[in-house]
């Protein structure tokens, strides 16, 4: 691992909340996300599942956490099971956790190799009345493939069809919503690292430069600073390329006069951070540019404003809709008639800024949460407004992480340039 070792209070705290949520003698079960293979002999690089880690802090494949609050044998109410190294595994693969790591980063004192799994789920199994069992139930994902989730769960009905099976993702979804100290302070670690390479590429961007050349200066300070690497693949999307909402080929010129619509964060502890901005490949924005930044920017921060504890999604994002109007009308984009004569299902505002201002952040980019769940105090956000127009080859979108308190909202990218002259300033300076 390139991050130092969490404190294993967090897991610990993290089991305890999940375990005050299942139904009386419940056993629970998580697995580790399956190694995709990339080619003939290789796999891609390993992503633990977000809710395993959640709950144990160990990131590392074939590991599975069983929970049994309620076992009659006390040894077996928290186990760990953890694939076995060995002297080829040493030499070909490297660092593996031993038992001992293993309790120390999770705080669970009962760890077993992978091989007695069946036999000690076996002992106690038919001790339990409900067994819940985890699968991906964000509402951004759908199965199409039968991953290591999917095919436990016909494991198991298989070999003990008469328990009552529970879903342990609905439980998750309120639970990794909220975020602890311990949390907060690593996803500002992922900020601050994401801080240093927006800095670093301000000062690298000038004309003739190709999108690939910026995303290898990122990349850079990301490694540079031990994060893991891309919390997700970066968007450089220069002139036209910026209307490309999901844009990540990389693999264009950066040419005078044309603006680059960034959105990139950096994976620090398996926690992710998420900025956009957008910046003039030659130093300076003209006119028009800066008047679309500054509507931008100008819906960002009134949409920050409107992240409180009590606010729900549909009734939010109206709201930052009504905003992105009224800027829309000024820019001339949009008339007070296409306002009129609107759509319900598509307002006018929708040809120009099409996609949600906001979506939780956590372990997962677009993190666990409840679509209909009112926000709430511990929640990370997004904020993330933008102006798309075509016709004139641009493409404007910032967005900061913002920390929902009691004592209102805290910008957790508060530190990252964002004023057009701001930016104007660091790249000609």
């Amino acid at each position: 691992m390139k991050y130092p070792q969490i404190d294993q209070s967090l897991f610990i705290l993290n089991r305890k909340n999940f375990n005050k949520q299942l139904k009386d003698n419940s056993l629970a079960i998580f697995n580790a996300n399956d190694e995709f293979p990339r080619s003939g002999d290789q796999n891609f690089i390993f992503k633990q599942n977000p809710d395993l880690f959640y709950l144990s802090g160990i990131d590392q494949e074939q590991t599975i956490l069983l929970i049994y609050p309620d076992c009659p044998n006390p040894m077996y109410r928290e186990v760990l099971f953890l694939r076995q190294t060995n002297d080829y595994i040493k030499v070909w693969e490297g660092y593996k956790y031993t038992k001992d790591q293993a309790k120390s980063a999770s705080g669970i004192t009962s760890i077993y190799w992978l091989e007695d799994f069946d036999n000690i789920l076996h002992s106690i199994v038919h001790y339990a009345d409900h067994i819940y069992l985890n699968s991906n139930e964000n509402d951004r994902y759908a199965h199409t493939v039968p991953h290591r989730d999917l095919r436990f769960i016909d494991q198991m009905r298989s070999k003990y069809p008469l328990h009552h099976y529970e879903r342990s993702a609905p439980i998750m979804r309120n639970l990794r919503a909220h975020k602890s100290d311990v949390e907060i302070e690593l996803t500002k670690k992922a900020c601050a690292i994401t801080r240093d390479a927006f800095i670093r590429v301000l000062k690298f961007t000038k004309p003739g430069v190709k999108e690939y050349e910026i995303e290898a200066e990122i990349i850079h300070e990301f490694i540079r600073q031990g994060a893991t690497g891309h919390a997700y693949t970066p968007i450089i999307a220069s002139g036209h390329n910026a209307n490309i909402l999901h844009y990540n080929d990389n693999n264009q010129t950066c040419n005078a006069g044309d603006v680059i619509l960034f959105d990139f964060g950096a994976e620090y502890a398996n926690y992710n951070a998420d900025m956009s901005r957008s910046i003039p490949v030659s130093g300076h924005f003209t006119a028009r540019q800066k008047d679309v930044y500054n509507s931008v920017l100008h819906v960002m921060k009134e949409a920050i404003k409107l992240l409180r504890a009590g606010t729900v999604w549909n009734t939010y994002h109206e709201e930052v809709g009504e905003l992105m109007t009224e800027q829309l009308i000024n820019l001339k984009l949009i008339s007070t008639s296409d306002v009129k004569n609107q759509s319900a299902s598509y307002p006018a505002y929708k040809k120009y800024f099409m996609h949600g201002t906001s979506h939780h952040l956590g372990i997962d980019v677009h993190d666990f949460a409840g679509r209909y769940t009112p926000f709430a105090e511990g929640n990370i956000l997004t904020v993330e407004p933008g102006i798309y127009i075509p016709e004139e080859g641009l493409g404007i979108r910032l967005e900061n992480n913002i920390l929902i308190t009691a004592n209102g909202n805290i910008d957790l990218m508060a530190d990252i340039p964002l004023e057009a002259e701001e930016i104007e300033d660091i790249m000609n300076s």
